[in-house]
């Protein structure tokens, strides 16, 4: 402290000791903050004096930072995990294989008594919709002419799960093809093609993320106030208003002939209200407008993964090998006694380099020259602890995707709980999946169909177009995927039982979940049924309302 302040503060002491307290209080307490040095977080996670925390260096910017500039390198990484095969592989198509299987289904569930219907009139109007729907999902109703509704949802998740988003443009037909009588098609895009153009377009002044050069920018800021990220425009508020699609893949050269160009595609239809885009994608942040590979969290991990599976896989290969060496005093002999290489295998080579040549595999023989030697290892490859640190890696990846390792390895080796309780894990992340998905690409897409299905009067829906709540109860449905399976069948469906007669599930909701069919659809095959066997000699123990039967019975 100078002499100035020791001055004021003898000074304040005179005239106001009381002030002079607060002071002394003040400086106090102050002190006592210099010396605190961590608080709440700082403690732990936010230290940055711990020696642990020391090396940790962490940045965290916009969701547009943060995952749009990454995007494009996490997509390649992600693909090509994926056509390398692995555990990226099994992952992706486990999600494939139990979110959708063949396909997702339409089932109707129309709420008849607030639309004036009686419950047959309801049967009725859902038996006929599903027909005419199934009548058009059935057709190949892809611009490429190709693949049908149900091929356009596995192209849709797969794209979702490798690429972290997936855009399908609905167009329209001049007319009617083939046995098809609806004009409504689908284009699935990539979803590099999905992105912002490089180079103004007259309306806009565009910075790029991506460095000179780059087919395409990250960001571009338009005069209106909104702006476009990676290809997805949006207003002044962050609403999402259209979608910038480019005619091909912005690291292709095909088509030779065409320049990279772009189309501004908007996001709704402002007369019928419905999208012209079917966009799939499950934003981790707010105000996020791409998505995150499947694979993402793993990718460095899934490829150390496979570097080291290869690196064992080439050890006991090398390791196999039983390689004779015959060593000699004088020149080198040119022409070895055996190769491990078949002649329409080898590579073209000089004299000397051939000569510099030594081969490895079963049976194979080569001549040393002069003052050369071999020494072999002993490798013991592959390593004792090869499946262990490899199924613990899988449980760690398996965790990051949700997905337990015995799903992830298709491996149950435990006991029945065990192995049941991780089906049932895996489950709930494949059913979240799957409503998810149907409620962003397969609802979407029946909504526009029985727009077009109605106003073409092929399906009659009364106040379908004057009422929005009217619209919205016509257009109610489930979408029906393929069950879990069982591991004890009795047991599963002693359960269901058990749940449907204590009113805890519904016949329609077990059958679904048990073998992922329709019960009413069951219920009228079982009933045809029964009525033709009745009067075989040896009739039908169950009849269709689930009661036992002999020939005897009049019921």
């Amino acid at each position: 402290m100078n002499i100035i302040d020791r001055a004021v503060d003898w000074a304040v002491e005179r005239v106001s000791p009381g002030r002079a307290l607060r002071r002394e209080t003040a400086r106090m307490k102050l002190s006592m903050l210099r010396e605190v040095t961590n608080s709440g977080y700082s403690h732990s996670g936010a230290s940055r004096r711990k020696t642990s925390m020391q090396g940790w260096t962490s940045d965290s910017r916009s969701p547009q930072e943060d995952i749009g500039n990454n995007l494009r390198l996490l997509r390649e990484r992600s693909r090509d995990l994926y056509m390398s095969g692995g555990l990226a592989a099994g992952a992706i198509n486990k999600n494939k294989s139990n979110v959708l299987g063949s396909g997702l289904t339409l089932k109707c569930q129309l709420n008849y008594r607030m639309l004036g219907l009686s419950a047959e009139q309801a049967k009725e109007w859902e038996e006929k919709t599903e027909f005419e729907f199934n009548l058009w999902a059935a057709s190949k109703i892809d611009h490429t002419g190709l693949n049908d509704f149900y091929d356009a949802q596995r192209i849709m998740l797969t794209g979702w799960l490798l690429n972290g988003d997936s855009i399908a443009i609905q167009k329209y037909t001049d007319k009617a093809e083939g046995l098809n009588p609806y004009r409504l098609r689908l284009h699935v895009v990539e979803a590099d093609r999905l992105n912002t153009p490089n180079r103004n377009l007259g309306n806009s002044s565009f910075a790029s993320a991506l460095g000179d050069g780059d087919e395409t920018s990250s960001y571009a800021e338009l005069k209106s106030g909104g702006a476009i990220h990676n290809g997805v425009e949006v207003d002044w508020s962050g609403k999402v208003v259209a979608f910038w699609l480019s005619n091909k893949h912005p690291n292709s050269v095909f088509p030779l002939s065409k320049p990279m160009e772009w189309a501004r595609v908007q996001a709704t239809n402002w007369v019928t209200g419905l999208p012209n885009c079917v966009y799939v994608v499950d934003p981790e942040r707010p105000e996020q407008y791409r998505g995150v590979p499947y694979l993402a969290p793993v990718i460095e991990h899934i490829k150390q993964m496979n570097r080291y599976a290869e690196a064992e896989i080439t050890a006991a290969i090398v390791n196999s090998f039983f390689a004779a060496f015959i060593k000699v005093d004088g020149p080198k002999n040119e022409a070895p006694l055996g190769s491990a290489i078949a002649p329409e295998d080898q590579i073209e080579m000089s004299r000397e380099d051939r000569l510099a040549s030594y081969e490895m595999g079963p049976g194979t023989i080569n001549v040393l020259g002069a003052g050369e030697d071999v020494t072999f290892g002993d490798p013991k490859h592959p390593t004792m602890g090869f499946e262990p640190f490899t199924m613990t890696m899988a449980k760690l990846a398996g965790s990051a995707l949700d997905m337990p390792y015995e799903v992830l390895l298709s491996v149950f080796n435990s006991s029945y709980s065990a192995s049941r309780a991780a089906l049932l894990q895996a489950w709930r992340a494949f059913r979240d999946r799957r409503d998810w998905f149907s409620n962003d690409f397969c609802q979407p897409i029946y909504e526009s169909w029985l727009f077009e299905a109605v106003a073409t009067g092929r399906i009659k829906a009364p106040g379908f177009f004057s009422d929005p709540a009217k619209r919205k109860m016509w257009s109610q449905a489930i979408w029906i995927g393929p069950s879990p399976g069982q591991i004890d069948p009795i047991k599963e469906v002693q359960a269901s039982v058990m749940r449907i007669n204590n009113g805890f599930s519904t016949h329609e909701k077990e059958t679904s979940e048990l073998t992922g069919m329709d019960w009413d659809g069951n219920i009228d095959v079982l009933r045809r049924e029964w009525e033709m066997r009745k009067d075989l000699p040896i009739s039908p123990t169950v009849k269709p309302n689930g009661r036992g039967g002999d020939n005897n019975d009049q019921d």
